[in-house]
């Protein structure tokens, strides 16, 4: 298993992506640090990974906070003897516009995204130099942060900003042998969201592109080049990957799990042309 041994901190465990990420990282051996603003989310997370094998804790945190995010990273010390591990996945979905985005709802949506990050990251960062342990660290984009989504200003704002937090921060960390990657997803294929919150026993409102209407695509795969929506679970492997020595000498890359969505030329429809035969 890639990540034996290993301690991840993960944040926003919902059922859907990052759920899934924290599934992933337990079955290559890792053991968890649950974190999400909904208490429910959080341990339903961990007694999945308990369950499935490995040690697990749940922390209910709001990310923006940092006294929480202190006392969270404490506590994982304290558990697990300290964190090897940090994703930072934690997000806020609003979709207005740029003409219709009320202030502090902006502030709110981009704190979550940009301050989380950047307050896990320091506080992490700071534990695993005075413990002296060489770690990984991913911040989880979108192609929503590689691209110009109308109506989601706060969402692909934070987004693309934190590609290059990632890579300022992987420049910075690179002395500690910290190494610090990005990992982009995409419109997700929602099987596997609605069935972990099935076994989880929790609520999940459901992927963010179920939730738009007019001018969308009614059903995003044909976009797709690879003609299919990634699930939660192939993300897992690339986090595992990054997270993993296998990545020794990765840092400061985003990698893309997206059936090739960003690659796309503009004009060109596969499903189409999928169509067409």
């Amino acid at each position: 298993m890639k990540l034996e041994g290993k301690v991840a901190l993960v944040t926003g465990t919902s059922p859907n992506i990052m759920g899934g990420i924290a599934e992933g990282l337990a079955e290559e051996g890792a053991d968890l640090v649950c974190v999400d603003i909904n208490p429910e989310y959080a341990e339903q997370c961990a007694k999945s990974v308990v369950s499935g094998g490995r040690r697990a804790i749940a922390i209910a945190c709001d990310v923006t906070d940092e006294a929480q995010v202190t006392a969270a990273v404490e506590q994982a010390k304290e558990a697990f003897g300290g964190v090897d591990i940090l994703i930072n996945g934690a997000t806020v979905f609003n979709w207005k516009g740029v003409l219709d985005m009320p202030l502090d709802e902006w502030r709110r949506q981009t704190d979550v995204m940009l301050t989380g990050a950047f307050l896990f990251t320091k506080l992490a960062a700071k534990q695993m130099i005075d413990l002296g342990r060489k770690g990984s660290m991913i911040n989880i984009i979108s192609t929503a942060g590689h691209q110009g989504e109308p109506g989601n200003i706060g969402y692909g704002t934070s987004k693309g900003g934190l590609l290059n937090f990632t890579r300022s921060v992987a420049m910075e960390l690179a002395k500690y042998r910290i190494r610090v990657n990005s990992l982009t997803p995409t419109a997700t294929d929602r099987t596997e969201g609605l069935e972990r919150a099935k076994r989880w026993g929790v609520e999940w409102p459901g992927p963010r592109l179920g939730q738009r209407s007019g001018g969308w695509l009614a059903d995003p795969s044909t976009g797709s080049p690879l003609q299919k929506l990634p699930s939660p679970s192939h993300y897992a492997k690339a986090a595992a990957f990054l997270a993993s020595d296998e990545a020794e000498m990765i840092t400061g890359v985003d990698l893309r799990v997206d059936a090739g969505a960003i690659a796309k030329y503009w004009i060109w429809d596969p499903g189409a042309e999928s169509a067409q035969g």
